[in-house]
This record gives structure tokens, sequence and C-alpha cells, in this order.
């Protein structure tokens, strides 16, 4: 195993290699990009859909190194499932990016205010959120992870009149993250860079907004280990610690995809208030391990929108100092 100090020369080599930007290539995938957003706003909803699941399938079979991984995950989540389950919601997964693409871009022209009953369906405890930004003085931290339509929750709550918030780290293409920033502010939306972030969000939380994080990533050397689908994950304490210093509370949300004609159930899993966690002997582990808990429920609820393929198990106790692993590694 190389030592830090080897990971760093690494590390230095890798940044010595990385090559200038290529303008011209960028705004090719640019224009192409919207080239493809104006033909599928001529499309019918099914017939884009259609396309999109075609798209989906050839990359099932022509990705083998995601297909493996992705397989590798359902496998070790759902252990007790059969082969076949675990084939059909690999194969279902490839689905998410595809769809995830074409309903962004749709959703701008479909998804309006005088349409919306038409597409998007509230779950029975939308109401309890909805109150609680009325109600408390400051915002919420609104908290999802890469399942189904994750941009859907933060539209439905700026459609109500809610100032929401994403923190993300910008597109490497420049032309195309102003593309997708055009989009995301008709939907109500403003995109926090995640490298200024603690900045800007006392003035969001101030104005009774919702900040939302993608928090299901793989949290590396400095994360906290928690049980996620019966292994443990590096999992971000960065939330835990947010809610903490403003003393504001975690919602747990998603968007669940209901029909492939940009419909969607927005719900709530479990929300986490200030006093539930001041009780606790760890409060920041007990926020880490109840949202993370969240974040599973609201997969098993349809697991094949979630995205199997990435590296969430990436880092192991084992990689880290003894000091930091869990108590049940």
């Amino acid at each position: 195993m190389p030592t830090d100090a080897e990971e760093a020369r690494r590390a230095k080599r890798r940044r010595k290699k990385k090559r200038p930007p290529n303008k011209a290539a960028q705004y090719a995938v640019y224009l192409a990009v919207k080239g493809l957003a104006t033909v599928f706003q001529a499309m019918p909803i099914e017939v884009s859909m259609t396309l999109a699941s075609g798209f989906a399938e050839l990359m099932y079979r022509l990705d083998g190194r995601h297909r493996v991984r992705s397989r590798g995950n359902v496998e070790a989540s759902f252990p007790e499932k059969s082969a076949a389950f675990h084939h059909r919601l690999t194969r279902e997964s490839f689905r998410l990016f595809p769809f995830l693409a074409i309903e962004f871009l749709l959703s701008p022209r479909y998804v309006r205010r005088n349409r919306f009953h038409r597409h998007i369906q509230f779950g029975p405890r939308m109401g309890e959120v909805l109150k609680l930004l009325i109600e408390q003085e400051r915002g919420v931290l609104l908290v999802s992870g890469h399942y189904g339509n994750w941009e859907v929750l933060g539209y439905t709550l700026a459609e109500m009149g809610f100032g929401t918030s994403a923190v993300a780290r910008p597109l490497d293409n420049p032309y195309l993250y102003e593309l997708v920033l055009g989009i995301r502010e008709k939907k109500g939306q403003r995109i926090l860079d995640k490298k200024g972030a603690i900045a800007e969000l006392p003035a969001v939380l101030e104005a009774k907004g919702a900040v939302g994080f993608m928090a299901d990533q793989d949290a590396g050397k400095r994360g906290m280990f928690v049980d996620f689908f019966g292994r443990q994950a590096s999992t971000y304490k960065s939330i835990g610690v947010m809610a903490m210093r403003y003393d504001v509370p975690i919602v747990i949300g998603f968007g669940r995809r209901v029909k492939d004609d940009l419909r969607f159930l927005t719900d709530v899993v479990d929300v986490i208030h200030p006093q539930d966690w001041k009780a606790q002997h760890d409060p920041l582990r007990y926020i880490t391990e109840r949202y993370t808990r969240g974040i599973e429920t609201s997969i098993r609820g349809e697991p094949g929108q979630y995205l199997w393929l990435h590296r969430r198990w990436k880092t192991r106790p084992e990689d880290v100092p003894a000091r930091q692993r869990p108590a049940t590694s």
C-alpha cells in the first residue's frame, strides 16, 4: 500500500500532466448539447424518453466496467435477492443519467406553474416540510442522493415560493455550465459553488431557504463510517456540522420517477430537528447515521432508480488510521 508521501508525489505528477482545456472542443460539445436539446423539445415526450431508454440499453451493453461495478454493488446490497433481481436492477439503473438529462432539458417547458399538478405528485410528508419552512425562523438543509430525479424536490419547493439553492461543483466545460445554470435558474434554483458555499449559507437560511446537498458519495479518508445497505461507507460529516452550527433541521427527501413522461412523486422520509440531536451523546454521528438511513429508505422504495455504478464504498475502514475507524470494524 503506498505511503502518504508516495500518494502526494503521484498527485503532484498528475497535476503536472494535466493539459489546459481545449476551448474549441468544449464549445463544440456545448453546441451539440444545445442542438440536441432543441431536437428533444420538438419531439413528443414519449418519443424522447424512448430514445433515452434505447441509449441506456446501449450503455448497459457496451460499458462493461460500470456494468460489473453496478452488479457488484447491487449484489452486496441485496444479498438475499435472486440473480434475476440483481440483473434487472443493474439494467434499470443505467437509465438514470439518460432519463435525467432528458427530464432536465424538458422540464422548463412542461413543468410550469399552470400545469404543475400534471407532473408533480406530493407525498404525505411534503406538507410537513412546507409548514416547517413557513413557521420556523430559519431555513432547512435538504439532503438527497443520486436517486430518481434529484432536481425535482428543490424545484417543487421553488414553485411553492421558497428559495432553493443547491451546493455543487461547477462543470469543467464553462459553456455547458452556463447552459445548465440557465435551465436551473428558470426552475427557480440557485447553484452555490461547493468551494464558497459556507460563506453564503447564513444568508440563504436567514431568508428561510432550502439548501440542497447530495450526500451519498464516498467522503474519503476524512469521512465518518456509517452503515449503508449493510456495509460501512465513508460519509460526509459536513452536513451534521452545518446543521449544528446554524441550528437548523435536516430534511431527507427525494424525487421519484412515477412514469416515463415527466411525472414524479416528491416526498420526505425523515426530518431531523435540532432537539433530536442535542440529547445525543455523539450528535455528529447521530445525524450522519440518521440522514444516511433516510437516503437508504428512499432508495429501497424503487431501487432501480439509484445510481449503483458510482463508487459509494470506495474507501474502506482499513484504509484509514485506527482512530478514525468505526467501532464495528
